[in-house]
């Protein structure tokens, strides 16, 4: 790439695809250590803090970048496009975050197709004026020529399910200390067998947690908002669906450190292929119910059942999304 320093630094990318933006605001909160990565690599691409254009990383040499760090779901032809291009230019390509890593809050969309989603925000939503019923549309001709946006896929993916992922780091967003651990281990070369979680342990969030568990059976399931919980007993024995038993450990507790039940962004722990039915398990082994009609009673007051069991992971779960209307 031309005037690109060439002094033996770590090539490093950043980008980011469906995503809130969190991962990228994750990485200036490692701080200082922010003067240290600078000082380690060079920051070739990334969009959101530096003016570097799609055609500079198509004139970079294949593999040029050594490690590029991919944050954000697959939503758009855009977004999968940049998944292959960066593929192409990288040497390492690594699931960045929730969003890339299974699909996250993006991915509760494949509970809809992309036409139901078009018509509820520009026709449905009570603030929206569009009288003449306009929606987006690929490509458009103007005076000046046609005028092309990327095209809004029915269903959201993982960046594992459109291109070859050599490392995960799981988290919405990941902790600046896992991330800095994940820098550290990138320079060093110390790097796990490709296809590893990076970023995180292999125990569960509840083997990091400091509310103590006795097993209580339930009869009734609460919303964070609805009780004050005891700081000293597990949230799940208080009612309240916590997704520690389900979810890989690493992020230090934090949700529950704060009485708030995790909700499950680092993902599986090793060994469970789908988080939220892991989740569903550990649920209906508490249901503390005489009867069928009663533990039916008392699952059926569940709000959200998606959004609660696969809040951050239905694109990477067993079920990827509903079924599409014909």
């Amino acid at each position: 790439m031309a005037g690109e320093p060439n002094n033996g630094k770590l090539k490093l990318g950043l980008y980011w695809a469906a995503s809130c933006g969190g991962c990228e605001i994750a990485i200036v909160e490692l701080r200082e250590k922010i003067l240290d990565l600078d000082a380690a690599a060079d920051i070739l691409f990334w969009p959101v803090a530096l003016d570097v254009k799609y055609k500079d990383v198509e004139a970079m040499p294949d593999r040029h970048i050594d490690v590029c760090l991919f944050n954000g779901a697959i939503r758009t032809s855009e977004n999968e496009h940049m998944a292959h291009l960066l593929r192409q230019k990288s040497k390492v390509l690594v699931a960045f975050g929730s969003c890339a890593h299974e699909g996250c809050i993006p991915g509760l969309a494949n509970l809809f197709d992309r036409q139901s989603i078009f018509e509820r925000v520009y026709l449905e939503v009570p603030s929206v004026d569009n009288p003449q019923g306009i929606l987006p549309q690929p490509s458009y001709r103007v005076p000046e020529g046609e005028v092309e946006i990327p095209h809004f896929y029915n269903t959201v993916k993982t960046l594992g399910q459109v291109e070859d992922v050599d490392y995960y780091v799981p988290g919405c967003p990941p902790q600046p200390p896992q991330i800095w651990a994940v820098v550290e281990a990138i320079l060093s070369g110390n790097l796990p067998p490709k296809g590893s979680v990076v970023g995180a342990n292999e125990k569960t969030v509840c083997d990091e947690c400091k509310h103590v568990r006795e097993e209580r059976r339930i009869k009734k399931f609460y919303r964070p908002h609805e009780i004050i919980p005891d700081s000293t007993k597990c949230l799940f024995d208080q009612g309240l669906i916590c997704a520690g038993p389900a979810t890989r450990g690493g992020c230090g507790a934090l949700c529950t450190k704060v009485d708030m039940p995790c909700r499950g962004c680092y993902g599986p722990p090793p060994g469970v292929i789908d988080q939220g039915a892991a989740l569903l398990s550990a649920v209906a082994s508490v249901v503390d119910a005489d009867t069928e009609e009663e533990a039916a009673r008392i699952v059926g007051e569940i709000v959200d059942p998606v959004g609660t069991f696969y809040r951050f992971g239905l694109p990477a779960s067993l079920l990827h999304r509903a079924k599409l209307r014909e």
